[in-house]
């Protein structure tokens, strides 16, 4: 591998002068400085800052709607009576339910936490809890599957972070009042806000009290939207390290852009975000002839919110015996093949889109590398990152380990401004379709100082096997 340079003179310009080791083009006006790299998302300062350094999560769904396996609001949707539906529990019995499989499957795919429901809307509780006995431990599996749960990710130091949903279907004071996510009034409730909060409480600090140590809280389904931030100050003051979410009582820790349905263009957050989605189109609960995403549409999804600093919980729904489905596993395999290969430019790195106009690519930095993500369809082989015109010392694909041929030169494209940048040629555009192809460029010098004049001749710097 070397680096070559030669010069052209360009009709119209003056005689071309010899070109600097550093490979910096000429330009007849100044090029646009990269704009400086903001200060990033504030750092909690205390515990809970693990949730900066675990970036990318397993989300999981799982209760009595794997039975039936159409969606985990199936009592909902699927318009079932309560008293039909709570016969479900009489058939739960995931025999083949092992956490040391389900922490396998997280690890195979660069996952680093896990978050399960406790309770989703249907009331159904996955702990041995004291206010209900719509629950686990009255069913023919009678185990607590959190407290397995809990234990084998203490085991292997993996964060646990417990979902909980307010909209509750069964328990008989939550006011059900037809709302988004609720049921029609049923027959022999007693709607009473006040006495539902104190069974929430109470359940609250049951979850934060009897597992350990727990590392977020996720909140979902708060339709009355009440306030009261004395709930979460709860749980922060049984679990220090638990990062909790912006669907509960107060505005929380972090916000939560679901399913990709939020259309956010920022180049960088300026608040801790967790996006969630899930391996299936239909349900986030197990669904027996489920749709599930293409490859290329979860990396692209997964790279769009890492590189901006943000978190990513990738939902998984296990079957009615506790096993994940088989397209499943093979989906979570085949994003930890790229994740693996890419993770550099996606973990202890600052977000760095600002510092080129190129809009169909995100840059990721750390020192003086620079990351190029290109997560959006790829139009052609190549890559322009204006208004970078430097070479870097050393450019490769991290997906495949292999040397990119870069250049810097004038392109016709840029004729008005006369003015040379920095292009990646060559990239496997066609043959990784369906992947996001990250690029690592290396410098011999700050990023800031990628964009530098010099006078003379047009001047074309090439860097290639």
């Amino acid at each position: 591998m070397k680096r070559r340079h030669f010069i052209r003179t360009v009709a119209g310009l003056a005689a071309a002068t010899t070109l600097p080791a550093s490979g910096l083009l000429a330009a007849d006006a100044p090029a646009a400085t990269p704009k400086p790299m903001g200060k990033g998302i504030p750092r909690f300062g205390d515990q809970r800052d693990w949730f900066f350094e675990r970036r990318f999560g397993m989300f999981v769904h799982w209760g009595l709607y794997a039975i039936p396996g159409w969606h985990e609001q199936h009592q909902w949707r699927a318009r079932v009576p309560r008293a039909e539906y709570v016969r479900l529990a009489s058939q739960w019995n995931p025999v083949k339910f092992q956490p040391e499989a389900w922490l396998d499957h997280l690890e195979s795919a660069g996952m680093k936490y896990l978050c399960i429901t406790t309770k989703h809307h249907d009331g159904f509780c996955l702990w041995d809890t004291r206010q209900t006995a719509f629950n686990v431990m009255n069913t023919p599996y009678r185990r607590d599957i959190i407290g397995l749960l809990a234990n084998a990710c203490h085991r292997r130091k993996i964060p646990l972070s417990l979902y909980y949903s307010i909209a509750d279907w069964n328990q008989p004071n939550y006011p059900n009042e037809g709302r988004h996510h609720e049921l029609a009034p049923q027959a022999g409730d007693s709607p009473d806000w006040e006495k539902y909060l104190q069974f929430l409480r109470a359940q609250v600090r049951e979850l934060c009290s009897n597992y350990g140590e727990i590392h977020g809280f996720w909140w979902d389904m708060n339709v009355p939207k009440h306030k009261d931030p004395s709930i979460n100050a709860m749980i922060r003051q049984l679990q220090p390290k638990a990062v909790i979410n912006n669907r509960g009582f107060d505005e929380g820790d972090f916000g939560t852009p679901e399913r990709d349905y939020e259309k956010d263009e920022a180049m960088a957050f300026d608040r801790p975000t967790e996006a969630n989605q899930a391996v299936g189109v239909e349900s986030w609960g197990y669904r027996r002839d489920e749709d599930y995403y293409s490859d290329r549409h979860l990396l692209r999804s997964i790279d769009r919110y890492l590189a901006r600093d943000g978190n990513y919980l990738l939902n998984v729904g296990p079957k009615p015996d506790g096993t994940f489905p088989t397209e499943a596993i093979s989906l979570l395999r085949r994003i930890g093949k790229w994740y693996g290969s890419v993770k550099e430019s996606l973990e202890n790195v600052q977000p760095a889109s600002q510092m080129t106009s190129n809009r169909n690519v995100m840059l990721t930095r750390r020192d003086r590398t620079l990351y190029v993500h290109m997560n959006r369809d790829m139009v052609s082989d190549g890559v322009k990152l204006k208004p970078f015109n430097l070479l870097p010392t050393k450019a490769t694909l991290l997906n495949t380990g292999q040397k990119i041929r870069c250049v810097v030169n004038l392109t016709p494209a840029d004729h008005q401004e006369q003015k040379p940048y920095l292009r990646l040629m060559g990239l496997p555009a066609n043959d990784s379709a369906n992947t996001v192809l990250i690029a690592r460029l290396d410098f011999d010098r700050p990023l800031e100082e990628l964009t530098r004049p010099v006078t003379g001749a047009e001047k074309v710097s090439d860097w290639q096997k």
